[in-house]
């Protein structure tokens, strides 16, 4: 027989710990908000126990959340029990309780999946208060319904105060619960400073008590010095302590009739319950952001502190050499990776040494760097530099002028250089193979490149000239943003960087040149040196205008109507099916007009089918005229039409579309040689959440059936939802 897992029964026993004080504590604060409005009769000022749970839900993955709600509505409906409140009532209200968390709590870990010390408090904050006032919002309506029904009470004086109590409540407790179960053991203060916290919180709530304890003077905004003092040095403990204590000494007050707010002439305990609550949510509103901004700034410091530990890690161990170079030509700043790259020391190499650049680089090299420190962009060099032992490497070197880290005021050179020499020896090769390629490529139709790692044309083929309209020659040398313009180069961007990293990319783009549209395929394809490293890319550009224009065509028939040029019964379906789906996400009402051109039978036998085909094209005109860019214009077959506006709310909106419809034919149509006169007949359906489409396809057509039964000419309109 296995023996249980010892660890597994811990985490039981804890996770059931968990449970049990969360039932403990939504019951001892939900009879703690009740019995306080007791004496005075007065309404909740107040509400706790949500904002107990939402902090508590939001340190546990999503998988828990079930049994902590089972616990807190367990512990709201006991306490309402207890106190002889009607148990239906509370079985109501403790379900709308849960609807707020939910609010909450969803709206909160959508944006923060869990809630740590690197959190962005302040934009916590922010999400938590959106996710609140809406939360509270939905909860008060429903509590007002719930109130109002089993006990007879006013809707909007329920709605009031259930929405000021939930509403400060979620934002003080909820907020304070979640700081207290993050910091946890930490809430006791740092060691060596308890003794401090103890004090300032004994004098704080000294000073809020002696400001309550008295109904002479308006003292209110005594309560905030020390209260913004104990914030500051005492950072979350003195946040959460201290704002608990200010906020259960004031609900203390205003339960016994006590303190500044007595002040008020002819004031009731309503009147006095929405200014206590506004002082304790301006105390929230002035202490949380404090903290929260203390939290965000260590948060910011230690990724500072973390980066710069990261780039002086960087700058020791990276292979690419890293230099800060004064004005005057001292190195203050040698990289260690200059023992591997070029054999020197550091010590040996800080000394500026021209002589370590080759012969034939250095006048261009001095005047690379003279323009960088007159013009202060970012420079990049190809030169040689000599190693310890006698030879030649190539260096890629990348220089920009930045402040100087130790000296205000002083600018210097951040250098970063790289060995390319095999770089080099690779673009010699390809130099010599370059000609040998050329005689062939230059016959092929598609326009073939080899493109370097730094995004400059080695190598065009002639048909190069018929795709961009340049001289292959004069596309070597330069960058592909140089060549192909800064607009072009933004698509193909991603491209190239895929390519660059070693991945076979094909895509397709419209070019336009000279007035001409053209559709091309291309396919970048890795370069690689014989060490595997990526020394830029293969482009295969071909021409596929023609396969394009046959594959328009053909989508074109697909979806619409060659006699008419107007969507076909296929497009119309796919589009209303889109249209009804947005509509019953968004409850908009939806428009459909279904058309019949009158008599049209007699159109095409007296007059023949040439004429009838004119007055269907006519009459498509007329109808895309008659209404909006927006509206769908279909023709479903033979002489049936169909018109859908999706943003159609009104009756008369729907009204006046449907008469410019049967309107727009009172001109005669004009034929070869006679001219007619063609009438409408329009089956209309304006509704709101309709079952399906073809619900709404159903009320248009008996719309229209009716409008024929009327005499045709005329419209008819059904109207459901509205």
């Amino acid at each position: 027989m296995p023996l249980p897992d010892p660890s597994r029964t811990n985490l039981r026993w804890t996770r059931g710990a968990e449970v049990s004080a969360l039932f403990a504590a939504v019951l001892a604060s939900t009879a703690y908000s009740l019995l306080l409005t007791r004496p005075s009769g007065s309404n909740v000022t107040m509400w706790i126990a949500n904002g107990v749970v939402v902090g508590a839900l939001l340190r546990v993955p999503s998988e828990r959340w079930p049994s902590y709600l089972a616990a807190a509505f367990a512990g709201y409906f006991t306490g309402k029990i207890l106190l002889g409140d009607p148990w239906f009532a509370g079985v109501l209200l403790g379900l709308v309780n849960g609807v707020e968390v939910m609010i909450v709590a969803r709206g909160v870990r959508q944006r923060f999946p869990s809630v740590q010390d690197d959190t962005p408090f302040l934009r916590l904050g922010q999400v938590a208060m959106m996710s609140t006032v809406i939360a509270v919002m939905v909860s008060a309506g429903l509590a007002a319904f719930v109130f109002y029904a089993t006990a007879n009470t006013s809707f909007w004086e329920t709605y009031d105060w259930w929405f000021r109590a939930h509403l400060l409540g979620m934002v003080i407790v909820a907020t304070l619960t979640l700081v207290l179960l993050i910091q946890r053991s930490r809430m006791l203060g740092h060691p060596g400073y308890r003794l401090a916290l103890l004090r300032d919180l004994l004098l704080l709530g000294a000073t809020t008590g002696a400001v309550f304890a008295q109904s002479r003077y308006p003292l209110l905004f005594v309560i905030f010095a020390p209260l913004l003092y104990v914030v500051m040095r005492h950072r979350f403990p003195g946040l959460v302590i201290g704002v608990a204590l200010v906020t259960l000494i004031t609900n203390i007050a205003m339960g016994l009739g006590r303190g500044p707010l007595e002040l008020i002439p002819g004031a009731g305990p309503v009147e006095r319950a929405v200014l206590g609550q506004v002082f304790l949510g301006v105390v929230c509103l002035v202490a949380v952001p404090v903290a929260l901004g203390q939290a965000d700034r260590r948060r910011l410091a230690r990724r500072v502190r973390d980066s710069e530990l990261r780039y002086r890690l960087l700058a020791d161990y990276a292979s690419d050499l890293v230099m800060r170079i004064a004005r005057d030509g001292t190195r203050r700043y040698v990289s260690p990776s200059i023992k591997d790259l070029l054999g020197w020391d550091v010590a040996e190499f800080v000394q500026a040494r021209q002589d370590l650049i080759h012969p034939d680089d250095r006048e261009r090299v001095a005047a690379a760097v003279e323009q960088l420190w007159a013009e202060s962009r970012i420079s990049l060099t190809r030169y040689r530099l000599r190693h310890k032992k006698g030879y030649y490497i190539w260096i890629e070197a990348l220089v920009r002028v930045m402040p100087s880290p130790e000296r205000p005021g002083d600018m210097e050179l951040i250098y970063t250089g790289r060995d390319i020499t095999e770089s080099i020896v690779a673009e010699q090769a390809l130099a010599d193979s370059e000609a040998r390629l050329r005689s062939i490529t230059d016959k092929v139709p598609a326009l073939i490149a080899h493109v370097g790692a730094d995004e400059r044309y080695i190598f065009v083929n002639g048909y190069a000239r018929e795709i961009t309209g340049q001289d292959p020659a004069a596309m070597v040398g330069r960058t592909v943003r140089d060549v192909r313009g800064a607009l072009l180069y933004g698509m193909l961007k991603p491209h190239i960087a895929t390519a660059l990293q070693g991945r076979e990319t094909t895509f397709e783009y419209e070019l336009e040149r000279d007035g001409r549209y053209f559709y091309l395929q291309t396919t970048y394809m890795p370069a690689l040196s014989v060490t595997g490293e990526s020394i830029g890319f293969y482009a295969l550009t071909t021409d596929v205008t023609r396969i394009k224009l046959a594959e328009q065509k053909l989508a074109f028939l697909a979806h619409y109507d060659p006699l008419t040029n107007l969507a076909n019964r296929r497009y119309f379906t796919e589009c209303a099916q889109a249209a009804f789906e947005r509509a019953a996400i968004t409850r908009t009402p939806m428009l459909l007009m279904l058309i019949d051109v009158d008599y049209f039978k007699e159109i095409n036998d007296g007059h023949g089918h040439a004429a009838g085909d004119a007055v269907l094209r006519e009459v498509a005109r007329r109808l895309k005229s008659s209404v909006r860019k927006s509206d769908l214009v279909a023709r479903l077959g033979g002489d049936e039409f169909v018109i859908l506006c999706d943003d159609v709310d009104a009756t008369y909106a729907a009204e006046g579309l449907a008469a410019k419809v049967v309107a727009s034919m009172a001109p005669s149509v004009a034929l070869d040689a006679a001219r007619l006169n063609v009438t409408l007949s329009v089956g209309a359906a304006l509704c709101r959440d309709p079952a399906s489409l073809d619900a709404l396809l159903q009320k248009a057509d008996e719309a229209l059936y009716e409008a024929k039964e009327a005499g045709r000419a005329c419209f008819r309109l059904k109207v459901d939802g509205l």
